[in-house]
């Protein structure tokens, strides 16, 4: 996998300093010398936000779901909002699931930074090297960060066991509890039915879906924040990065 370190080699792809973003980004080539790079491809940025949406619906019905509203008066067929979060949730779970295996084939026919989520160069000294250094910037320990083309070292580690393996168990776990009310034999029970008794019962299949959603809460607040910090304080654009694929660096060195 390339080093996407705008300080460690060139990318592949780049638009020239001040040309205007429309149309398809020509070739790239020196990006150290140029100020926008073509980064997040289409199909990349929509699953980025419908996959931020799915989590928020699945994070706050499965919240309500693990600590159920008080009953509510009246005559039970009158009042339906357990069963529609419920409902919330395993539509969010389906679009969750259907939207990564949509971003793993992606990631075999995209970009380059397509490739990012689900591995990273872990033999190169360089990655490495980029990723204590971002440490040290997150901390407050280095005034100067590095420039990065696509995720920096820190982003691609956490966002791989967070998104990859991480949505991994959450989708499998999911299918398994979801299994157990469509019953032997469905499709959901054949895939996923394995994981209950794995895992000990479906008591603690429920417990650990739940750890992971909360896992998921922490993943997402530290994202945020991450990328509001990065877009103020960094040397390179973040938010319009996602929104529009380009990523825009505010100086030509090349570390």
């Amino acid at each position: 996998m390339t080093d996407t370190s705008l300080g460690a080699g060139a990318p592949s792809h780049t638009a020239p300093a001040g040309a205007s973003p429309a149309g398809a980004p020509p070739p790239i080539s020196g990006a150290r010398k140029l100020t926008t790079v073509y980064v997040y491809e289409a199909p990349v940025r929509l699953w980025h936000w419908v996959n931020a949406l799915s989590i928020l619906v699945l994070c706050v019905t499965g919240y309500l779901i693990g600590s159920p509203l008080p009953t509510l008066s009246g005559e039970a067929s009158a009042h339906y909002m357990m069963g529609t979060i419920r409902f919330l949730h395993f539509s969010a779970g389906y679009i969750f699931a259907i939207g990564f295996i949509g971003r793993a084939l992606w990631a075999l026919v995209g970009n380059q930074y397509a490739r990012e989520l689900f591995t990273f160069p872990f033999w190169k000294a360089s990655f490495w090297r980029g990723l204590f250094i971002e440490v040290k910037w997150y901390a407050f320990l280095k005034p100067r960060p590095l420039k990065f083309v696509g995720h920096n070292p820190l982003a691609q580690v956490f966002m791989f066991w967070v998104m990859v393996v991480g949505g991994l168990f959450m989708i499998g776990t999911g299918f398994a509890l979801y299994s157990e009310g469509e019953g032997l034999g469905s499709w959901q029970d054949r895939l996923f039915g394995w994981i209950i008794p794995a895992l000990g019962g479906s008591m603690n299949v429920h417990t650990f879906h739940h750890l992971g959603m909360w896992v998921f809460i922490v993943f997402v607040i530290i994202h945020v924040y991450s990328v509001i910090r990065e877009d103020i304080m960094s040397r390179q654009s973040m938010v319009s990065a996602i929104t529009n694929g380009y990523r825009t660096f505010r100086d030509d060195d090349p570390e």
